[in-house]
Parts: structure tokens; C-alpha cells; sequence
């Protein structure tokens, strides 16, 4: 087992938490980490019908089998038994859960409903740079992989492990959260979605394309959203007297993913690819959130960008403290990079050290106009 950074903060939650919720994309790794972690629960999984079926019709019944508790494994398949597990760990302080579940629209709102107050949440995603500790090889092999740890534990190859991930997970997903009669046209959307990675999201536009209504692509964005297989970037509106964009920006939760949908086969077309470059700063965006993630903080950074054109492609927000970083994909250090970093220090009054530029080359250089920091150290950014 690759270990996993979260695993920390999963522990320390767990003994001030009788219910720990962990959400994340199918197959990320949720179901090995909890278990690994607590080897004494009795693990049960709520994906198996016949299970499942018993714990729908006789909820009281079916935990009555664990007193101690137990790791409930895709718990969003029976909504019912929140209201129960609530009730026991009410009545038992020793008692202790550990819940599990892909489809995040349908796990949240329950909690919400029922376990507000009760459970941590943790969001658990594919392996980060931190876990994985990227070898000889150049990025390009990273973005066309993926991070989902199955292809590492098991060497499969990404073209058999995606197209096969996007049919069956997100085919079962999407028909939990709502009744779409064309999934081939779904996932036809999806790979329109991978088509506009890095770029400003137009409902109208995307819909145009794809042959649905506006309002149908922002209900179908929701459902990838809540399957972890995609989000929305935000803005960042503080303006200085300047007018800014206000539609989010649209990225996948693991480049292999997008790489399939894109038809990419090997690692060489993404070289060559005209989304190399978006594909390049998605994969960078990614680290940042699982930095945060692994250390239960869930937020993602924003971008910046005003009316001329002028943008930041990932600000770091912490209270006051804003950290601007451009993501190039260029391996050959080039000073003007560090263009709209000089633009954004002069707006924002910022000192210069303040910025960064994380490119695809290998070495890590300070210079009077910022930092040029590898994708291969981000942890040279002050998180």
C-alpha cells in the first residue's frame, strides 16, 4: 500500500469523531486507507445488493450486527441509516463509524440532514506528487498516467484502466443523482467538458455543442462535480479599480482522466497535443488542492484575471495572504513568464519574492523578478 498523506489527519479526527465521513472519486483509494487504518472495525460494503437490501429494509437490524461499529463502504447507497447511526452514537460514546461514499450530492445532504455536528468530513483524491515522489520522467508521462492508485499498484496500462473507469463509474454514479435517458450523450458532454480544460466556462456555448439546452449542461456539470470527476475553478474578485471575468474555470480532478476523454494514447501525443499546456497547469492546480485536502482544509485556490486579459492562473488564498503563481509548461526558464506576476505586484503592492512561476523543467531557480520553481518541488511554495 502506497501511503497516504491523509492518513494523519484521519486519526487524529477519529479520536475526537464517533462518525468519520470520506468522501472522494471511485477508486481513489478510500476503501484500502480505511481499512489499513482501522483494522479492528468490521468493514461492510454497501455496493454488494444482498447487503444492501437488509440494510435498507431493516436499518435497526442491520447495525445491530456491529455494537462496536463498523466502516460502511459507499454509504450513499442507503440514505436511511444517517437517522440510525445518529441515534447510536447519541446513546454510546464508544461507538465509532467510518463512512465512505463516491457520490458526493447525495452523501453531503444527508449528513447535512442528520450527522451535522457528529462527523468530520475528509475528501480523499488520487495520489499526489507528495505520495507518489515522480521519478526520472518528464511530465508529460505524469498527465497521460493519471494518479489513481490502482494503475500504480497494479501496472495498468491508462488505456485500459480509463475507458473503462468513465463507462462503468461514472454510467453508476450519474444514474444515482438523477435519470439520464442518453448516457452516451453524457459522456459525449464529458468529453467536451476535457476539450475546455484551463478555459473560462460558457454554459451557452458548451450546450450549443453538445445539442442540449443551457440549463441541462449546468444540471450535467453538477452531477461530474458531485462524482469528483471535474470542478469550477473561481474567480478571485478582489479588483483594483479593474474590471475581471466572472465565469469559473473548468478542470478535471486527475488528467488521465481528461487524456482519455481526449483521445490521447500515449504519453508522446500529449507532447504534441494543442491542451498540452492546459493539461499541464490542471495537473499543476491538482497538487495544490490535494495539499489541502490531505490536510483536511477544503478549499480550492482561484485564478485572476481582469477584462484586458491580464491573469493569474492560480492564487493561493490564505485570510490575507495571497500567493500568485503562473503555471508554464515550457521546461526552458524564460523571464517572461514572470509578465503577468510584474502586473499583478504592481496592482496588488506585493513584493516580488511573493510570486511564483512553476514550469516543466527540472531545476529550481530565485531571480530579482521571482521564482522559478519545478513541477517536481512544489513544496518550495509556501502552503
Amino acid at each position: 500500500m502506497i501511503e497516504r498523506t491523509l492518513t494523519l489527519k484521519l486519526i487524529a479526527l477519529a479520536k475526537k469523531f464517533q462518525v468519520i465521513t470520506l468522501t472522494g472519486p471511485r477508486q481513489s483509494g478510500k476503501t484500502t486507507l480505511v481499512r489499513a487504518v482501522f483494522p479492528s472495525l468490521p468493514y461492510v460494503s454497501l455496493e454488494e445488493p444482498d447487503i444492501r437490501q437488509i440494510a435498507l429494509t431493516d436499518p435497526r437490524g442491520f447495525l445491530s450486527n456491529y455494537p462496536a461499529g463498523a466502516i460502511l463502504d459507499e454509504v450513499q447507497n442507503t440514505p436511511d441509516l444517517f437517522s440510525y447511526i445518529q441515534k447510536l452514537v447519541d446513546e454510546n460514546r464508544q461507538i465509532q463509524f467510518i463512512l465512505t461514499g463516491s457520490s458526493n450530492f447525495l452523501l453531503m445532504e444527508k449528513i447535512s440532514q442528520t450527522l451535522a455536528g457528529r462527523t468530520a468530513i475528509l475528501h480523499l483524491l488520487p495520489l499526489s506528487f507528495e505520495e507518489l515522489e515522480p521519478g526520472a520522467g518528464q511530465y508529460e508521462g505524469m498527465i497521460f498516467k493519471g494518479q489513481y492508485p490502482r494503475i500504480y499498484d497494479r501496472d495498468i496500462a491508462p488505456t485500459d484502466f480509463y475507458p473503462a473507469y468513465i463507462q462503468t463509474y461514472i454510467e453508476k454514479d450519474v444514474r444515482l443523482v438523477k435519470n439520464i435517458g442518453d448516457i452516451n450523450a453524457f459522456i459525449q458532454f464529458t468529453q467536451l467538458c476535457a476539450g475546455r480544460v484551463g478555459q473560462l466556462l460558457n454554459y451557452t456555448g458548451l450546450a450549443n455543442d453538445a445539442g442540449i439546452s443551457p440549463n441541462t449542461a449546468k444540471a450535467w456539470i453538477s452531477i461530474l462535480e458531485s462524482s469528483h470527476i471535474l470542478y469550477r475553478l473561481q474567480p478571485f474578485h478582489r479588483n483594483f479599480n479593474k474590471r475581471l471575468v466572472k465565469s469559473s474555470k473548468l478542470y478535471f480532478y486527475d488528467t488521465g482522466i481528461a487524456c482519455s476523454l481526449l483521445g490521447i494514447h500515449d504519453e508522446n501525443q500529449v507532447n504534441l497535443h494543442y491542451m498540452k499546456g492546459a493539461l499541464f497547469e490542471n495537473l499543476i492546480i491538482n497538487e495544490f488542492i490535494k495539499h489541502n485536502f490531505n490536510r483536511g482544509e477544503y478549499h480550492l485556490p482561484f485564478f485572476w484575471q481582469d477584462s484586458r486579459g491580464k491573469e493569474i492562473d492560480c492564487l493561493l488564498v490564505d485570510g490575507e495572504k495571497i500567493v500568485p503563481i503562473e503555471i508554464k509548461s515550457g521546461k526552458t526558464i524564460s523571464n517572461s513568464y514572470f509578465d503577468n506576476l510584474e502586473y499583478w505586484h504592481q496592482l496588488a503592492t506585493a513584493p516580488k519574492e511573493q510570486g511564483y512561476v512553476v514550469y516543466g523543467g527540472d531545476q529550481s531557480l530565485q531571480t530579482s523578478a521571482g521564482s522559478f520553481v519545478s513541477w517536481r518541488e512544489l513544496n518550495r511554495i509556501p502552503r
